[in-house]
């Protein structure tokens, strides 16, 4: 019994090494880093480029190329490259909901 015990420790161990290795991110990537932040201002909403007041990013601008839909077609909110590159999804209200890290940072 002393040894399925110390068996399933280490199985459960092994388990949270694992799943702990997949959660860490390079410093490019992470929210901390102020490129990425949504305190940085090229990536806020109240950026005339990222506001949903801009025509370019309304929902009543049918013409959009920078529309986010659902599979069923329904729009959910739109994304907007800032200058540094960083990919800014924001919903129809200009909340960000999430971002891509700029490409081919070196």
């Amino acid at each position: 019994m002393k040894y399925l015990i110390t068996l399933f420790v280490l199985a459960q161990l092994a388990i949270y090494a694992r799943y702990t290795e997949a959660q860490v991110t390079n410093w490019d990537s992470s929210p901390m880093n102020y490129q990425n932040s949504p305190m940085n201002y090229e990536n806020s909403s109240m950026n005339y480029q990222n506001s949903p007041m801009n025509y370019q990013n309304s929902p009543m601008n049918y013409n959009s190329t920078n529309g986010i839909y659902d599979n069923n077609g329904n729009r959910k909110g739109y994304e907007v490259q800032s200058p540094s590159g960083v990919t800014n999804y924001f919903d129809n209200n200009g909340n960000r909901i999430g971002y891509s890290p700029a490409q081919g940072r070196k």
